[in-house]
């Protein structure tokens, strides 16, 4: 990137191959707003036009939450069809974070609720503090989750226990939410930055072209028939031959050196 942009209610800063996304509304919780996951696109436009960014983080402010998910108070005298637009705008900016094609952590430190959870679901991994609380409590409210959870919380922990958090707006800790592959990893408060920052920068010295080629797989195997997803990943593995970063993977583990890959 250039110079950075200037930002109103997130921050953004790139450590060496890591780009952080922070949200910044640590008084509201880090709850989103439209004009958040504008600058959030905004910044992502960024990241993924960034050759020296291969990981992306995306944390919030302060130490009380991640995120806890859309700020209600914008609900008010919204007709169905506003409301149907602004699912559909908070869909989009998870599936972004989907289908970006870099390795994205949620670094979750404390809760993640509604749209806070359906923005981690669209991450990669999820590295998630002790003392976190993550759920779908929309029904508690007369709503249900419009930003994907009801599509990707399942995907993840199945159609039994996806039921029990969305129907009965039940709330996991950080244990349990590792115990059904909710989250990646549980980690003390106090190293949180620290155990993301290790894996985000493992994985940005992957082979980029690789690892965008995974999770393209990964994600878009689950959407189609087997055979499908299989040609998908035939055709993938062809493009991942044909590239510099494997002969340079071979070469390394011939040489019995840790490879520098380029993503060409």
């Amino acid at each position: 990137m250039s110079e950075p942009k200037k930002y109103e209610l997130i921050i953004v800063k790139k450590d060496g191959a890591v780009g952080w996304l922070t949200l910044n509304r640590p008084h509201r919780l880090n709850t989103l707003t439209s004009e958040m996951i504008d600058e959030m696109h905004a910044a992502l436009n960024d990241f993924e036009g960034d050759k020296e960014v291969r990981c992306i983080v995306i944390t919030g402010a302060g130490d009380k939450a991640f995120s806890a998910g859309a700020d209600v108070t914008a609900f008010t005298g919204v007709t169905p069809s506003m409301a149907a637009e602004a699912a559909a705008k908070g869909q989009a900016l998870f599936t972004r974070l989907e289908r970006i094609g870099k390795p994205v952590i949620a670094c979750i430190n404390g809760y993640a609720l509604g749209g806070g959870l359906e923005m981690a679901l669209g991450c990669d991994f999820r590295i998630a503090s002790e003392n976190c609380e993550l759920g779908q409590p929309e029904t508690n409210l007369g709503l249900i989750p419009g930003w994907g959870g009801t599509q990707r919380l399942v995907r993840i922990v199945g159609l039994a226990k996806a039921k029990q958090m969305i129907l009965l707006a039940e709330r996991v800790s950080a244990e349990e939410a590792a115990k059904i592959g909710l989250v990646t990893k549980v980690v003390p408060r106090t190293k949180l930055v620290e155990e993301t920052t290790a894996l985000a920068n493992k994985l940005a010295e992957g082979p980029p072209v690789a690892l965008r080629l995974a999770k393209e797989s990964l994600n878009l195997g689950t959407q189609v028939p087997l055979d499908v997803g299989l040609k998908m990943e035939a055709n993938a593995f062809g493009i991942v031959l044909s590239t510099k970063d494997v002969m340079e993977g071979v070469s390394a583990f011939m040489s019995k050196r840790k490879p520098e890959f380029k993503g060409k």
